[in-house]
């Protein structure tokens, strides 16, 4: 074998790892972006009014109202300025879409939230969160909250709109009573999707074979390890000395000889 070719091909496999590093860094960096962005827009899309609004269709055009209708109130603008809502006190009153998006809503929040904490542990570029080992569990549990967050918000956002849409089509309704979708549905769906696709980098980023020791940046350096070793050794020599020398019987431990002994 040529010398210098095994430390060349180190020197090469090390650089690759290195930018892999760098780049499943940087993908981790912009997957947590994406999932912060997520949580944000989900939590603000629970709390807007306006899930859905009044159609501006027949009559309703030169109306002076506008009704709004969201998860937890119903509020109306008049023309001359003046804004009012009503809280939904009542649950058992309310339709069953919209229990299950009210309960989805508030689970994808939460799942989100756990998601942004063990996100923060599962991140590469930070010191915190243990060994390769366990920040990889970490960004995968992460990566799992994010997608299960995903579908909470996706599943409400379609089911409110195709409820709207039916009602809208459907020619019993009257046109006063008829709604479209509003601004906080289109939201929902965007933040659905940054969840989504944070999670899936998140979990993409730490998938694949990984090669070598997993926990090797814990590991001290060479010249502090061979220095523990040293010391250890020593204390291990001074150990048996001292087992040696109180092992010995009085007689072994005398260096002269006494008067007595011969009279």
């Amino acid at each position: 074998m040529v010398p210098g070719e095994d430390d060349g091909g180190r020197g090469s496999s090390s650089v690759v790892d290195g930018n892999g590093s760098m780049a499943s860094t940087g993908m981790q960096i912009f997957g947590f972006v994406l999932a912060l962005l997520g949580i944000m827009g989900a939590m603000v899309a629970t709390l807007l009014p306006n899930w859905k609004v009044s159609a501006d269709v027949g009559s309703n055009i030169i109306t002076a109202i506008s009704q709004m209708q969201g998860l937890w109130m119903d509020c109306t603008w008049y023309s001359t300025g003046m804004f009012s809502c009503t809280l939904k006190y009542s649950v058992l009153s309310l339709p069953a879409y919209l229990q299950t998006a009210r309960t989805t809503m508030v689970l994808c929040c939460v799942l989100a939230a756990m998601g942004l904490c063990l996100a923060s542990l599962g991140l590469k570029c930070t010191r915190w969160g243990g060994g390769r080992r366990s920040k990889r569990h970490a960004a995968i549990a992460s990566g799992g909250c994010f997608v299960a967050a995903g579908f909470l918000c996706l599943v409400p956002a379609s089911w409110f709109t195709n409820e709207v849409i039916t009602k809208f089509l459907d020619s019993s309704v009257p046109e006063s009573n008829k709604f479209e979708p509003g601004g906080a549905v289109y939201v929902a769906f965007v933040s659905a999707g940054f969840l989504l696709m944070g999670g899936f980098i998140f979990c993409m980023s730490c998938s694949g074979k990984r090669h070598g020791p997993q926990d090797l940046v814990l590991l001290p350096p060479p010249d502090k390890l061979l220095l523990q070793q040293q010391q250890q050794q020593l204390l291990q020599q001074q150990q048996e000395l001292q087992h040696q020398y109180c092992s010995l019987s009085p007689l072994d431990n005398k260096t002269g000889y006494s008067l007595q002994d011969y009279v």
